[in-house]
């Protein structure tokens, strides 16, 4: 006869295994969230307005969560992906505006990572001409291994190098009583801190992050009875990336934040130099180009099999990461390796990678009302009303929706110099 602990010990094995197996694809994407382009912007807040920045990063994780949540219910409850259900339900013609918009973001967010990795390979000495095809072909070669779940964990331990930049917040020293003193501020009096906070709220839902969820979750075949899973895997994500946000302003803020507010902050090699007085050469280099270089991997990965996989939808193709590539998906594979292709060579031919970064942040806010309307509609039209928000619950994510549009229309103009 079992022991009732050994019955419990049983159960809780027995869950770890089932959340190995469901895991995934939520934390993997909000990981790839914190990409090149977020982790600089963190640099930044916490250098110009230190600690009054860590508010709004607490804010933004139900927001993530709600939205990225959405995908999840889509993907499983249709057996189908964004993109596909966008040509089902609206046609052709708008099908192709989702396309269009999802490929604009994949390859923008890839020029934004290829610019981190030739920054961080300039910061040691290593040309970007080096740096940034090795990358490329490696991620190639990640999607083309014939399993899903083998990208999803390479892709998990990239992102999970953004922790090594812990040791650095603790280094810094924050005063726990300026934080304190910082979470009850926002200063929305303040045109720059406005528009810092919009340049965060902009930058939390990229369009590929929900042509990502949505296919991933159909790839590694999960189902109704993975739904509740898969959002408490999502929820830690959730978390976890504005965790790492958080630690990135906490460190600016204790360190240059103190000496040097105001201080420019736009490449790799800027935020290093800011941080030797505190931290060391060594360990600027060290501990920033690990993180920053995991936050690229990630990102680029994701980013660039999301558009993959949702203009493979539009389209009609065959895509699928578990199987190698064959007549059937090389189109899918095609498209992949293309856009890592032209994402290279632009990065390497351009002459200003801050400028790039720049103009990839303003289009993907202008891109927001048309991925977040496309996905409200869906998450009304497409599911059975089992699956769909009731209540409060839709109130709440509608208005949070809402809010992340009218931060990004209003980030575009404001750094085009309009307003």
């Amino acid at each position: 006869m079992k022991r009732p602990q050994d019955t419990r010990a049983r159960g809780r094995r027995l869950l770890l295994i089932g959340l190995f197996v469901v895991w995934g694809p939520g934390l993997v994407v909000m990981l790839a969230d914190t990409d090149v382009g977020s982790l600089v912007t963190a640099a930044q807040s916490g250098t110009q307005f230190g600690y009054r920045m860590i508010l709004p990063q607490v804010i933004l994780m139900p927001i993530l969560y709600f939205v990225q949540e959405m995908t999840i219910r889509l993907g499983i409850a249709t057996g189908k992906g964004h993109g596909a259900l966008i040509r089902e339900r609206f046609g052709r013609r708008w099908a192709l505006l989702s396309a269009f918009t999802l490929f604009a973001s994949a390859i923008g967010a890839l020029l934004t990572e290829f610019a981190g990795v030739a920054g961080i390979g300039e910061l040691f000495g290593i040309p970007r001409t080096l740096t940034v095809p090795v990358v490329a072909v490696f991620l190639i070669g990640i999607a083309m291994t014939g399993s899903y779940r083998r990208a999803e964990r390479i892709g998990i331990a990239f992102g999970l190098a953004e922790l090594v930049f812990i040791p650095a917040m603790i280094m810094a020293h924050p005063s726990l009583h300026a934080i304190g003193h910082g979470l009850t501020q926002l200063p929305l009096h303040n045109r720059s801190y406005v528009l810092l906070l919009a340049a965060n709220v902009g930058a939390v839902i990229m369009p590929w992050m929900i042509f990502y969820q949505q296919g991933a979750v159909i790839d590694k075949g999960l189902s109704h009875r993975h739904i509740r899973a898969e959002r408490r895997d999502t929820a830690f994500g959730s978390v976890l990336t504005q965790v790492i946000m958080i630690v990135m302003v906490l460190t600016f803020a204790a360190t240059v934040g103190l000496t040097h507010p105001g201080a420019t902050l736009n490449t790799v090699g800027q935020m290093s130099l800011a941080l030797r007085p505190f931290l060391g050469t060594v360990g600027a280099k060290v501990l920033l180009g690990v993180a920053v270089l995991g936050a690229a991997l990630v990102a680029a990965l994701v980013a660039s099999l999301a558009g993959a996989w949702g203009i493979s939808e539009v389209f009609g193709w065959t895509h699928t990461l578990n199987e190698r590539p064959n007549r059937q998906t090389a189109k899918f594979y095609t498209t992949y390796a293309l856009a890592h292709v032209l994402g290279a060579v632009v990065v390497l031919l351009s002459v200003s990678l801050v400028s790039l970064v720049i103009d990839v942040e303003v289009m993907n806010a202008l891109l927001l009302p048309i991925v977040l309307g496309f996905l409200l509609a869906l998450e009304a039209k497409a599911l059975p009303d089992e699956y769909r928000m009731h209540g409060l619950y839709r109130v709440v994510a509608t208005v949070l929706c809402l809010v992340v549009i009218g931060f990004g229309l209003y980030i575009a103009p404001a750094s085009l110099g309009w307003i």
